[in-house]
């Protein structure tokens, strides 16, 4: 059994070591606190904007293209991202390479060139990637199915912020957001694989040992669920396929009915032998891609059920998909259904666990978001515990038709929301 281990630097750092002697591969990442949730309405879209520009030059590498080239010399992969909770930064790499991508992705977190011509360059490249998504009618739907349930918060916000938010964007903005989220308290530096942990700590201690913990880094804004208001949005496209998808209110990533939500969705939607899987893509017909997911952030969830329809059968499957849910709250679910789930759960969630990468993040965003671990065999044991109880409990409580939020991209209108509301009150 790996069994990470976790040591705090003076400074309040977090250095996570997850030891795999056997791998071939060794995974350095570094994960912050600063995502869309700790973002204002004026600074939306700040985090993953400060995440490209760490990319564009630093002290030792101070052209774009000199980060990629050393990364390309060890055959790195290597990346970063954001999120509502955390952006990071990663590459993987043979093990005897881990001094030169620990080289790299620690710069990249601790001494970025934040320079004006390079930042107004990827203003463009950013709102192109707004377009991009923008354009992709799956991803519009569950962003305006989030606009729906949260409205103007910051879960209610695109973590890529909007092209306003990112024009006006300037430079003293990311110093000081950098300065207020960038913090030893709010890092986790994580290695996973095949590595000598002396080696470890000394390349660490020289690193990050002298970067001050100067200030009190402010917590995510409270959320609240928006209860009343306007329950569906449709967006008017020419398409050849409906998009569409329900949002239920759900829970937080340290909610103790977590794994009972999760495979509440699981039996609905997540997977081929889910019960909208079934009804509506094998018995109707009507669907190509259907199903449900839970989606856990640190001061939030929601359950989101989504489908893009044939348009003469979007009516049929919608009322299919509401008729699977109210079956649900009534009568729950079966012990074979729950077996399924958990068997098909577990058997996926070690599978997501293979490589050096797999376990990094695991680990590493349990320790920056909830500031806890729990092993593989913790989760399996506690999926294990759910009850057929447990998730029709929790149907009746998240499944509530009366605050579920509605959006749709296809060839609509707005007027048409009254028809589909229709469906769903039959």
């Amino acid at each position: 059994m790996i069994k990470p281990k976790t040591k705090k630097l003076k400074n309040g750092l977090r250095v996570l070591m997850i030891p795999m002697p056997e791998s071939t591969s060794v995974t350095v990442a570094i994960f912050v606190r600063a995502g869309s949730a700790y973002e204002t309405q004026k600074n939306s879209g700040i985090s993953h904007f400060l995440e490209h520009m760490c990319f564009k030059g630093t002290e030792k590498y101070p052209r774009p293209i000199d980060i990629s080239i050393e990364l390309e010399k060890i055959g790195a992969a290597s990346n970063a991202f954001t999120s509502r909770d955390i952006t990071g930064y990663y590459a993987k790499t043979a093990p005897q390479h881990f001094d030169r991508a620990f080289n790299v992705v620690s710069e990249l977190y601790l001494h970025p060139h934040i320079d004006e011509k390079e930042m107004e360059k990827e203003k463009g490249v950013i709102i192109e990637e707004i377009h991009m998504y923008d354009d992709d009618p799956r991803s519009k739907v569950s962003e305006m199915l989030e606009v729906g349930l949260y409205g103007n918060q910051p879960a209610g916000w695109s973590v890529a912020g909007t092209p306003q938010h990112i024009t006006q964007t300037t430079r003293d903005m990311f110093i000081q957001y950098r300065s207020a989220r960038y913090l030893p308290q709010n890092t986790v530096v994580v290695i996973a694989g095949s590595f000598h942990e002396s080696h470890v700590l000394q390349l660490v201690e020289k690193a990050f040992s002298s970067v001050q913990n100067t200030q009190k880094s402010p917590e995510a804004q409270k959320l609240k669920t928006r209860e009343k208001g306007k329950q569906f949005s449709i967006l008017e496209r020419k398409l050849d396929q409906t998009h569409f998808a329900m949002g239920f209110y759900g829970v937080p990533l340290n909610s103790s009915k977590r794994l009972s939500v999760s495979l509440l969705a699981k039996i609905l939607g997540g997977s081929m032998s889910s019960r909208l899987f079934q009804r509506v893509r094998e018995e109707l017909g009507a669907a190509y891609y259907v199903g449900s997911s839970n989606n856990m952030y640190a001061t939030h969830g929601f359950i989101d059920v989504y489908a893009g329809t044939n348009h003469a059968k979007t009516g049929e499957a919608i009322q299919a998909i509401i008729s699977e849910i109210r079956s649900m709250v009534r009568a729950g679910v079966t012990t074979e259904e729950l077996r399924r789930a958990q068997d098909y759960s577990i058997g996926t969630f070690l599978l997501s666990l293979e490589s050096s990468s797999d376990l990094g993040f695991y680990y590493g965003q349990q320790e920056t978001v909830q500031g806890k671990i729990e092993s593989p065999q913790e989760i399996i044991k506690q999926l294990k515990k759910v009850t057929t109880h447990d998730v029709h409990q929790a149907a009746k409580e998240f499944f509530r038709l009366s605050t579920m939020r509605f959006s749709m991209v296809g060839p609509y209108k707005e007027k048409d929301a009254e028809k589909f509301k229709k469906l769903i009150r039959r």
